[in-house]
């Protein structure tokens, strides 16, 4: 799976939880989930959640600390999906 395609799914999981439409529609690597998207801590939770879900992944709490902004999600991902 490409930067690109992980993208796109993270897209789908957060566009539920978002409270600032104008930062979704200019997502970058450097978006920020809280500060940009405007996303609560509590909502952060079921973000995690889902992405575990859907990329069929475990997250574990140290990586979830630093699971605040799109890049920062993407290299989590792709780490925990090459250790599968």
């Amino acid at each position: 799976m490409n930067k690109q395609e992980i993208i796109e799914k993270l897209k789908s999981i957060i566009k539920p939880y978002i409270k600032n439409q104008e930062a979704f529609d200019n997502l970058t690597e450097s978006t920020d989930f809280i500060n940009d998207l405007q996303i609560n801590s509590a909502n952060l939770v079921d973000v995690i959640l889902d992405i575990e879900e859907e990329f069929n992944i475990v997250i574990d709490n140290q990586s979830m600390e630093r699971m605040l902004d799109v890049k920062s999600a993407i290299e989590i991902i792709e780490t925990k999906l090459s250790e599968k």
